[in-house]
């Protein structure tokens, strides 16, 4: 069983940051691609950043481009997301992802996406 721990998430006031961890743990795992996800109440679920296995391929949603940095520790199978200049706009349920694609792709669509988070909540106070 492999599991996916979320941390980092809190309260914040607009225009702070906050730094998102992922921990891979259980069965022996190397995770694939992995991304962020994120639902605000309301609004469907929405990838915010996702990387690549190797090559170091990002994407990045329009809305965080220049705010977000999404990076990735393979050796300890730990996922970030550093969010600066943070808007109230950016309050949802952040969620990690990953799959068992080890190629050079990231991916967006969360159908990829086999192994999931709990979520933690990031709010956004104006």
């Amino acid at each position: 069983q492999v599991q996916l721990v979320e941390s980092g998430g809190g309260l914040v006031q607009a225009g702070g940051s906050l730094r998102l961890s992922c921990a891979a743990s259980g069965r022996t795992f190397s995770s694939g691609a992995m991304g962020w996800f994120r639902r605000a109440p309301g609004k469907e679920r929405e990838c915010v950043a996702a990387i690549s296995w190797i090559g170091g391929n990002i994407y990045y949603a329009d809305s965080v481009k220049g705010r977000f940095t999404i990076s990735r520790d393979n050796a300890e199978n730990t996922l970030y997301l550093q969010m600066n200049s943070l808007k109230p706009e950016d309050t949802a349920v952040y969620r990690c992802a990953a799959c068992e694609y080890r190629d050079s792709y990231y991916y967006t669509r969360d159908s990829y996406y086999g192994y999931w988070g709990q979520g933690t909540q990031v709010t956004v106070s104006s």
